[in-house]
């Protein structure tokens, strides 16, 4: 190979580094900045293809997406000074590049630590000014709420970042209170239980109290009209006999001195002890029933 042929191979290389290093892309979803020998010159850097000074500039990317802190569980003390372990975490991204660069110096980690501890500081004093019903389910959405706009006040000038959302994933209580805890509701909900148990007892003597009252009144009513109508019946029964009493005198003697008959010698083991003369076989004697 000749010196001509490699000179230009030397050339052609070195103008592909150039090349290589004067072009660079910013995608839809970074941001970034570019330094020249160390001093921001571009602080925020637009989306789609640049050119830069090879070996003068630098450039820094950083992911411009919603980012997710999860802090680490932290103690913290309500008004009532009950402790909580509250795991939290918070939704940020990035809003003042340039700000962000100073702060952090393009570090994710050290931008979420320093997060993560002024939510940490937000937190403790919301939780301190409630009491613990109030951080578990009354007013946890409101916490939330002036935990955000703080924690934006303060890191919108002094990060770069913007939060976007901050929730608790769980509040506990330590185990030597969650023990107390479980068993005040123990105690509770037995003592409901009780009273509820108490309540239907006195519910069931009212009711049976009740069935018994009807139950009475019904055989009272139901015996009385009985009586009404047994007594109708009787006296239909005395007034169709006197009709018919009325209508021949003697056949209803006749008939019924056949059923006397009847019914007398219907056991035939039986003594009887009768005066002759007595009416009672005044139609064996004659047929018409004379005396």
């Amino acid at each position: 190979m000749s010196n001509r042929s490699f000179f230009g191979l030397i050339v052609l290389a070195l103008g592909l580094f150039i090349a290589a290093n004067s072009v660079y892309i910013v995608s839809e979803y970074e941001r970034g900045v570019v330094l020249r020998f160390g001093k921001l010159i571009n602080p925020d850097v637009t989306p789609g293809l640049h050119f830069k000074f090879p070996l003068a500039d630098k450039l820094r990317k950083f992911d411009g997406r919603i980012l997710t802190t999860d802090a680490r569980p932290e103690s913290y003390y309500t008004i009532e000074n009950k402790r909580l372990i509250v795991d939290s975490y918070a939704k940020w991204r990035i809003r003042d590049v340039e700000t962000y660069y100073i702060a952090t110096g393009g570090d994710e980690a050290r931008a979420a630590s320093r997060l993560a501890s002024r939510i940490g500081d937000g937190l403790r004093n919301q939780v301190g000014g409630r009491t613990l019903h109030e951080v578990v389910s009354g007013k946890r959405d409101e916490l939330m709420l002036e935990l955000n706009q703080q924690i934006n006040t303060e890191v919108n000038d002094a990060l770069g970042v913007e939060v976007i959302d901050i929730r608790v994933k769980r509040i506990d209580l330590p185990d030597e209170v969650g023990r107390a805890v479980f068993d005040r509701m123990a105690a509770n909900r037995e003592e409901e239980a009780r009273a509820y148990r108490a309540q239907g007892q006195e519910q069931a003597e009212i009711i049976r109290a009740d069935a018994d009252r009807q139950v009475a009144v019904l055989e009272a009513n139901a015996y009385r009209d009985a009586e009404i109508i047994r007594g109708v019946g009787d006296a239909t029964a005395a007034a169709t006999f006197a009709n018919a009493y009325e209508q021949d005198p003697d056949f209803y003697a006749f008939v019924r001195s056949l059923t006397a008959y009847k019914k007398s010698f219907a056991n035939k083991g039986d003594l009887m002890v009768v005066d002759p003369e007595s009416d009672f076989f005044r139609f064996l004697k004659d047929a018409d029933g004379k005396k």
